[in-house]
């Protein structure tokens, strides 16, 4: 008997850590197929784009039940409601720094290339860009009043994150006040949690067929020429992506957490990969929590900072607003000056919250916000609609950089972060259970001892 145990304890991680591993060759693969249909045959490749389609709204399926199990587990384990609300408050602050910094960084590198100068418009990319502007943003008001769902269930059933978010957040200080009376609610809904990770890592087998039809029709609808044009601000907005990600992102990282953003985005890379190939940061939300939770940051922190940041700290979105709407200033022979520069862009920051759940958001709030603050320049949102998937890459992957940065950050600055896992993790010793995507070993997370002594008084 006790032979046995050690023959069969090796054997099941390595199978789980071959089949991962074989499961994003094949997403790879996946994507240099797909490019190669999108240009070999581009009408085929624009037919597959359902696939794509069909892939992330898997994944979406799963966000809102996610984000609810991990904001009760982690409020309902804390025993003051002072933290939580700490912990929200510093988040939001931090986002709203954060997108200041982004718009900065996108005026500053776009005033300096003028990428639009000397372009021409013709009624039809007037037109394209007028269709743009999406009736679904809504001013702040109704998007404040549109955070309260209509019922208990339709937050669930109506995929708007932030409506799932206030509902958690009720949910979970709820059971933080009934005490040691909430235990069996709170065990409840950590068994549904681990049903739903299950669910999801079975759902993740389908990434390679969604990555191959999503590229395909990426490249299959756009191709090479519609490019050419518009390489000099796809180039400028890749580049400033880059710059506030390891300049401004990478140095927060190591003077507040000490810990080097590559070491970091290598343990996020199969994420990172995710995001890529479907052009969506959000197929990669319920990962970032499954992962951050690994890392050793509290469920109280993943919980608020990672469903409000995907909504509140667009940080790639506010970067190509900015760039988007001086190249269309000067394409239309009208560059505008620093002073109304500013007043444009604050307004653009206000509207991408009231966008947060549009499909599409950055071209769609980009539409919207011109249109309501400065309309004639809406006529040149058509020049970009044709290089928006692409830049939509850049986009979400900052997005999702910065979400991930900011989760460590507020981790450090609220002290719920057990920083020896964070570095037994990122150094391998303590490998993510890609079949599960939760710990079996909940001991080593920072408020278990908590919820620990809490289960041990209801028990005895």
């Amino acid at each position: 008997m006790a032979a046995s145990t050690p023959d069969t304890a090796p054997a099941a991680p390595a199978e789980k850590r071959d089949r991962t591993h074989y499961l994003y060759i094949a997403v790879i693969v996946a994507v240099a197929l797909g490019i190669a249909v999108g240009l070999i045959w581009p009408d085929a490749g624009v037919e597959l784009k359902p696939l794509g389609t069909g892939f992330v709204n898997l994944i979406k399926m799963m966000i809102s039940p996610i984000i609810f199990c991990t904001i009760v587990l982690g409020i309902g384990s804390v025993r003051k409601a002072a933290k939580v609300g700490a912990v929200g408050g510093m988040a939001l602050g931090y986002f709203l720094v954060m997108s200041l910094v982004a718009l900065s960084i996108g005026l500053l590198v776009g005033n300096v290339l003028h990428p639009g100068d000397g372009l021409h418009l013709t009624d039809a990319v007037k037109a394209t860009g007028h269709d743009q502007v999406s009736a679904d943003a809504l001013p702040p008001v109704d998007f404040v009043l549109s955070i309260i769902p209509v019922t208990f269930v339709s937050a669930f059933t109506e995929g708007q994150v932030l409506q799932t978010l206030l509902v958690a957040l009720l949910a979970g200080f709820a059971l933080q006040a009934m005490g040691p009376a909430g235990q069996p609610v709170l065990r409840g809904v950590e068994h549904v949690q681990r049903l739903v990770f299950r669910i999801l890592a079975m759902v993740m087998w389908a990434a390679p067929v969604g990555a191959f039809g999503a590229i395909a029709a990426v490249v299959g609808s756009s191709g090479v020429e519609a490019l050419k044009s518009l390489a000099v601000l796809m180039l400028g907005f890749y580049v400033t992506c880059v710059l506030f990600v390891f300049l401004v992102l990478g140095v927060l990282l190591r003077v507040v957490a000490g810990l080097n953003i590559l070491t970091l985005f290598k343990y996020l890379a199969r994420e990172f990969l995710l995001i890529l190939s479907t052009s969506s940061s959000e197929s990669a939300l319920p990962r970032l929590i499954a992962k951050m939770e690994h890392l050793g940051v509290s469920k109280a922190v993943v919980g608020i900072t990672v469903p409000t940041g995907y909504s509140f700290n667009l940080d790639g979105t506010m970067i190509y607003m900015t760039m988007a709407s001086l190249y269309i200033a000067d394409a239309l022979g009208t560059p505008m000056s620093l002073g109304e520069q500013i007043p444009l862009l604050l307004f653009l920051l206000l509207a991408s919250k009231g966008a947060a759940g549009v499909s599409g958001a950055g071209l769609a709030t980009l539409a919207g916000g011109l249109q309501s603050h400065k309309p004639a320049l809406v006529d040149g949102v058509g020049l970009i609609v044709g290089i928006d998937r692409f830049m939509s890459e850049a986009r979400a992957l900052t997005n999702f950089a910065g979400n991930s940065v900011a989760t460590v950050l507020i981790g450090t600055w609220t002290k719920e972060i057990d920083r020896d896992r964070v570095r037994r993790v990122l150094a391998g010793e303590l490998p993510f259970d890609e079949t599960t995507l939760l710990d079996e070993d909940q001991a080593e997370r920072p408020e278990v001892p908590e919820q620990g002594s809490e289960k041990e008084l209801a028990r005895a």
